[in-house]
This record gives C-alpha cells, structure tokens and sequence, in this order.
C-alpha cells in the first residue's frame, strides 16, 4: 500500500510540473520588476562586477601580508665543467695546467623564503583606492538595476499596447467588414454609388495593413519583454495587468512636487566614485617619491652526490638559512615620476569638472522628467477626451452614410480620425507609464542599492 502511494506522488508531483513547464511565466508588472532585478542578464553580471570588486579588494590587501615562496631544485650535469689550475700547484712542473672538476655530478636544493613588505606608501594607496572601487562597482549596480527595472516597465506597457492595438484593429475590421458587406448590397441594388464601396475597400485594406503590422510588433515586443527578463525568447509568458488600469495606478502627481537629495542620485554617486579614482591615482604617483622597506628570511637545505641518493637515508643534506633587510630609495628619475604627477593631477581636475557637470546634468533631468510626466498625465486625459469625441462623429456620420445624408469620404474622413484617436490613446497609456519611470530613476526611487556584504557569500 505504501509503495503504491509513493509511485501515485511521484506520478502527481510529475504531472505538476509539466503543467507547470506547459503553462509557461505568469507576471503582473511589480512580479515581472522583481523577476528581472535577479534573472536580467545585466544585472547578474553588474552583480559579478561586484563580485570581482571583492576579490580584487583582498587582493590588494594580501599583496602586504606574508608571502611565502617555496622552490626545489634538481641538477644533474651530464658533462661536468672542467677548470684549468697551473700544475705548480700540486708540484707539477711550472708553465703547465692540471684540468680539475669541481663539485658532484649530481645536486638538490629546496628553499622556502618569507617575505613581508613593512612599508610602500603605494600600498597604503592601493588599499584605500579598493576600497574606494567596490563603492563604485556597487554604485554601478544600483544604476543597473534601476535601468532593468525602467527597461522592464517599458517593456511590459509595449506588450500590452500591442495587445491593445491588436484587439481595437481587429474589432475595427469586423465593423468596416459589416460596412463593406452591407454597402456592397445596396450599390448592386443600385441604390448607392460604386465610388461608396471603394472608399469603404481602401479604408479596410489599411487597417488590415496597419492590424499585420500591429501583430508582428506584438510578437516583437514580447520577445524584447522576455530578453528583459532574462529568459528564452520563446517563452509563454502571461501578463496579468491591463493597460488602463496600470495607467491610472501611474499617475501620481505628488512625484511633482518631490525634492531631489543629490546624493542619492545614483550618477551623482558614480561620479564622485569618480572622482575619488582619479584622487587615488594622483596619491599613488605621489607615494612613489617614498622609500619603500621590506624584511625577508629563508630556510634551505642541500645535498650533493655522484649520484641520485637524494631519497636514501644515509644523505647528507646541509641547511642554511638569511635573514635581510631591503630598503629601496627613490633618487633620480628625470622627472618621469614628477610628470605621471603632474598628469594624474590634471586628470583629477578633470573629473571634478565633470563630476561638477554631472550635478547641474541632475538638476535638468529633474526638471525635464517632471515636464515630461506631466504633460504624458495632460496627454492622457487629453487624449481621452478626443476618443470619445472621435467615437461619436464617427457614430453620427455612420448613420448619415447609411441613411444616404453624408458620403463615403466623409465617413472615410471620420473613420480615419477615430482610428488616429485611437492610437493616441494607447500610446498616451504608455507614455504615463514610462515618464513615471523616467522620473522615478531620477528620483531613485525606489532604492535599489545591494551591499557588498549581500554577494560575497555568494561568489
């Protein structure tokens, strides 16, 4: 009985997730938000950026520790090196040589060394200035993560205007499919010119063009969602939210009125990262004028032998072991390290200029996206009213036609400016919904800052 049990789970726990798997992704818009800030492509790398920013942080760190090498040698001298020493030496006869070979066939050496750096003003340097680049890399980051997020709200409003337009062109085909069918009986009944049914036929081929069109760009748009959020193209993905709605739940015009703390602005924060690089990089010329000290000790050992015996008990092997002092002082160099200086301070002075710059950037982007919100709000409204207006000259001029008081070009006329509103309309959505967007990554709103210490365990 409990085998069968466990082979009815297995069989529902499978049918489940191929459901599952068949059903696809489901988001509404904060869901897909959420989704893409972990699975985007860009952000998981900006993440690794982070990552390696850490490791490069150690690095640094690690460079003035203890460092100890180890080395083993093995020589074997197949044709041992002769040395001439005058024969009087050994009580030859003056004027001649006796040749002599020195040392064994065979040799081996091991040696480990241990070296500490105690002071280089460049390392002190480089510290700081790690330190200074993981701020940057998370500042990278959060920029990143804020364009995923505006790049997914856009994304989304285009796969539903798609959508939208879809469904509003198809519904105008059928309307002007009914309006041809019914004007074409009435000309072959002779009760209605033929240039009535060309004007209705030229009408509906360019909403079918305009309907073909709207199709391929909606299945472009969802590929550009899905590439959004980091996942196959091809995926099914539904989207739970309705253009409308979403649209009004965007306006908001207390964002107006928000004040900009510059500091939280995250090109702000990138180009004072900046600026601190370039500080840096002035100190680190400078540190080079210092002397820099360090200390080492090693320990070896060594054996000699005719031949190879290194392994036999009976070697002899003979230690040795030093301990020194290196102090390196800068004296002369015709004046390369005064003008990589000189350079670095120019440099710095650039970026303080733009970083400078960057801040009046700030206060103008501010400005334009509050302008531009409140005009896709203005639009929007707008744009509502004209479709309703639009709706019902169409409407009466449908009944004109129909009861012989207009012509088909006035309808044509009025069609024409409907479908236009139409357009306006959706499109006006959308806007609403990306300069909130625009403005709110100005803002930096929401915060969307990870800290160093949120990935290091995870690389």
């Amino acid at each position: 009985m409990t085998k069968k049990l466990l082979i009815f789970s297995f069989v529902m726990s499978v049918t489940f997730c191929f459901s599952q798997e068949q059903k696809g992704y489901s988001f509404n818009l904060q869901e897909a938000v959420i989704f893409a800030l972990d699975s985007n492509y860009t952000s998981i790398n900006a993440r690794r950026d982070i990552a390696k920013a850490i490791k490069q942080k150690w690095e640094t760190t690690a460079s003035g520790l203890p460092q100890i090498d180890g080395n083993v040698s093995y020589q074997n001298n197949l044709k041992q090196p002769v040395t001439l020493i005058p024969a009087e030496f050994g009580g030859g006869e003056p004027g001649t040589f006796t040749p002599i070979t020195f040392g064994t066939k065979q040799n081996a050496n091991a040696v480990a060394t241990l070296n500490q750096l105690i002071f280089d003003g460049s390392y002190l340097v480089g510290l700081k200035a790690a330190r200074a680049f993981l701020r940057f890399s998370e500042n990278a980051n959060e920029k990143t993560r804020l364009e995923v997020r505006k790049g997914v709200i856009n994304a989304y409003g285009s796969v539903l205007l798609a959508q939208e337009l879809v469904d509003i062109f198809e519904k105008n085909k059928a309307n002007l499919d009914k309006n041809l069918y019914e004007t074409r009986k009435i000309y072959e009944n002779g009760l209605a010119e033929e240039e009535s049914v060309e004007q209705l036929e030229i009408t509906l081929l360019d909403v079918v063009t305009q309907l073909n069109n709207v199709k391929r760009s909606q299945a472009i748009a969802k590929q550009m969602f899905n590439l959004a959020l980091g996942i196959d193209v091809e995926a099914t993905v539904i989207l739970t939210d309705d253009l409308d709605e979403l649209a009004n739940q965007n306006i908001s015009l207390s964002l107006l009125n928000s004040s900009l703390n510059l500091e939280d602005n995250v090109d702000y924060k990138i180009a004072y990262n900046l600026v601190e690089q370039r500080y840096f990089e002035n100190r680190l010329e400078k540190s080079k004028f210092l002397p820099s000290l360090s200390a080492f000790v090693n320990y070896g050992t060594s054996a000699n032998s005719e031949d190879f015996t290194f392994f036999n008990g009976d070697q002899k092997w003979y230690q040795s072991s030093v301990l020194g002092v290196s102090l390196n002082v800068p004296i002369f160099s015709s004046g390369m390290r005064s003008a990589a200086s000189q350079r670095t301070r120019i440099a710095l002075d650039q970026a303080k200029t733009d970083f400078e710059q960057t801040k009046q950037e700030i206060k103008l982007d501010l400005t334009t996206a509050q302008s531009n919100y409140l005009f896709a709000i203005e639009n929007y409204e707008n744009s509502k009213k004209n479709l309703g207006l639009s709706e019902r000259i169409e409407n009466k001029n449908q009944i004109k036609f129909t009861e012989g008081l207009s012509t088909s070009f006035d309808l044509r006329q009025a069609q024409i400016q409907l479908y236009t509103a139409q357009q306006q309309y959706f499109q006006s959505m959308l806007e609403v919904i990306n300069e909130k967007a625009n403005l709110e990554t100005v803002l930096n709103i929401p915060q969307l800052r990870i800290n160093s210490e949120e990935i290091k365990g995870k690389y």
